[in-house]
């Protein structure tokens, strides 16, 4: 597989961070979940519903193809430990608020003497520096912060959020992307580097046709429902029995929309003579072609406006998307095998590789289910496993021995 030569420590938890490191796991790196003994990440307890075993499915989403190690960061034998799994590790991510590193003495200053070619991955709130940078960051705030939650939802109803948490799983993203091209660069170098991510640079940095919109126009973009900023029609449309999409972005396509909908008026209506002429008056426009939408239900003119070369889709609940022949045809729901609960669904990968796809090779770990097999690869021997043990830097022994035995 493309990553399989790298060794990643995730140390971070809840979203952001532990999705990047999932998307290194999934393109093959060797993920070392490190997690507080006793607790673990905080999503393995509150993050959405649970199932039959002590972790949330939210958790289960977001950490397969990685190994757990319970490791007590703030105990000086379990600083002693990690400094050994830095010394054979390739990549960090982190999402500490800053300056928490630093003062557990696993920053990327303590750990680029240990390990030179460690690239240092850092997610938080705002980023390392800056007035803001302290501030506690959530997905919510960074929509909120950056602008993206007033463009959000319908004009004069109250503000909305994206449901998809865009900003938390676009840190992911980016870091990912960050930490790749960091391993490219020490080909060259020989060096690793700092990567800094945040989940408002991170939503600030999506909304490309807003910021293009306020720089063009000088107009403050404000909540446009389901349309398109560039473009009209292009949006959510009623017809007969539900809504349904269109997308008629250009002339081309516009001018077939108007053949199907048996309104030709409408390419002379100078309202609507170019794209540009359509969205300054969208509110005109919509009613306009709705109105004959109200004539047949949503599947029917989906299926004309197809054939007619019109782009236009049926808006699925989830039931239904990922039920999709689609979905179904591009493996996106996955079937993986757990130890406590069983054969449990997942996402499956969103981009595929031809030549080295990826592959489910482990499923979201129990809590320190790998500790002693993992240290034992990155060179602890058993008696110095043994002493660090009797010192506090791990789980309890019977807890470990017990997992490891549910692992066998």
């Amino acid at each position: 597989m493309p990553l399989s030569k790298i060794k990643v420590l995730d140390v971070s938890q809840i979203m952001a961070g532990p999705f990047c490191c999932m998307l290194l796991g999934d393109m093959g790196a060797d993920v070392i979940k490190v997690e507080a003994p006793g607790a673990g990440d905080q999503t393995r307890k509150s993050m959405g519903f649970r199932l039959k075993g002590d972790d949330s499915g939210g958790f289960l989403a977001l950490n397969r193809n990685k190994r757990s190690v319970e490791i007590d960061l703030k105990n000086p034998a379990g600083l002693e430990a990690f400094y050994e799994l830095v010394r054979g590790a390739d990549v960090l991510v982190e999402n500490n608020r800053p300056g928490v590193a630093a003062r557990l003495k696993i920053d990327y200053a303590v750990l680029r003497e240990i390990n030179p070619r460690l690239v240092y991955a850092s997610i938080s709130g705002f980023g390392q520096t800056g007035p803001w940078s302290r501030r506690p960051g959530l997905d919510l705030i960074a929509q909120a912060m950056s602008g993206v939650m007033s463009v959000m939802g319908h004009p004069d109803a109250p503000p909305v959020k994206a449901s998809v948490p865009i900003a938390d799983l676009g840190a992911g993203l980016f870091t990912a992307y960050g930490v790749l091209s960091a391993l490219m660069g020490r080909e060259h170098s020989g060096q690793g580097q700092y990567v800094d991510a945040s989940l408002f640079e991170t939503a600030l940095g999506l909304s490309v046709w807003e910021s293009a919109e306020f720089w063009g126009t000088g107009d403050v973009p404000v909540p446009i429902g389901s349309a398109n900023r560039m473009s009209a029609p292009y949006q959510a449309v009623r017809a007969a029995d539900r809504h349904f999409v269109i997308g008629a972005a250009n002339p081309k396509l516009w001018a077939a929309l108007c053949e199907v909908i048996e309104r030709p008026d409408l390419l002379a209506d100078p309202r609507f003579t170019d794209n540009a002429a359509r969205i300054r008056n969208r509110a005109a426009l919509i009613p306009e072609i709705e109105a004959e939408f109200a004539r047949k239900p949503a599947a029917e003119w989906v299926d004309a406006l197809l054939a007619a070369g019109v782009p236009a889709a049926p808006i699925f609940t989830y039931d239904e998307a990922l039920a999709s022949e689609q979905a179904v045809a591009r493996d996106m729901v996955l079937e993986i095998d757990h130890p406590v609960e069983g054969r449990v669904k997942a996402l499956g990968f969103p981009v595929k590789l031809s030549g080295t796809p990826q592959q489910v090779r482990y499923p979201a770990p129990l809590l320190g289910q790998h500790t002693d097999e993992v240290l034992g690869e990155f060179g602890l021997d058993a008696a110095t496993v043994t002493r660090l043990r009797a010192q506090g830097a791990f789980g309890a022994p019977a807890r470990a021995q017990e997992l490891e035995r549910g692992a066998a």
